[in-house]
């Protein structure tokens, strides 16, 4: 009966690792022709990562034009806007598909983000502003570095 339960066990454990694998650490990536990692996405998903990156530039636009404006106020809310709540609309399923190097890139983005907003509200400081920017943009040439994003293949 012990075999039988340390059995089990093992199963279990080799299925739980096999899927903490697949839809935590590698998603669903093949190797790109450009030596990039090609995350596979449906059309929606891929749509959907594509339009946070644009709210990203976007925002960074924002955030130099306010700088050269000396408005930090307007720096905060366009930071913000791309904090760490715009990830609550990524649903599940998608999360699964992206590796985990992609998911620390993002969640470290919107937290610098976060950071970049309170800062220039609390210290109203440009120049630490834009060396804040300048290493959250670290982050998307990063991203793009490693990463691209293809259409799944059915």
């Amino acid at each position: 009966m012990c075999k039988l339960c340390w059995g089990v066990v093992f199963v279990f454990a080799l299925v739980s690792g096999g899927l903490v694998y697949k839809f935590i650490l590698s998603g669903s990536v093949l190797e790109a022709s450009d030596g990039r990692a090609a995350i596979q996405l449906s059309q929606g998903e891929k749509d959907l990562v594509l339009s946070e990156m644009r709210a990203f530039l976007s925002s960074v636009q924002h955030i130099v034009a306010a700088v050269s404006n000396d408005n930090l106020a307007d720096v905060a809310q366009a930071a913000r806007e791309v904090g760490r709540e715009a990830q609550q609309a990524v649903p599940g399923s998608l999360m699964g598909k992206l590796p985990l190097g992609f998911k620390k890139l993002g969640h470290d983005t919107h937290s610098k983000f976060d950071q970049l907003a309170l800062d220039a509200e609390q210290l109203g400081d440009a120049s630490h502003t834009l060396k804040q920017l300048a290493e959250l943009t670290q982050n998307c040439v990063a991203c793009h570095a490693a990463y691209r994003l293809d259409l799944e293949q059915k």
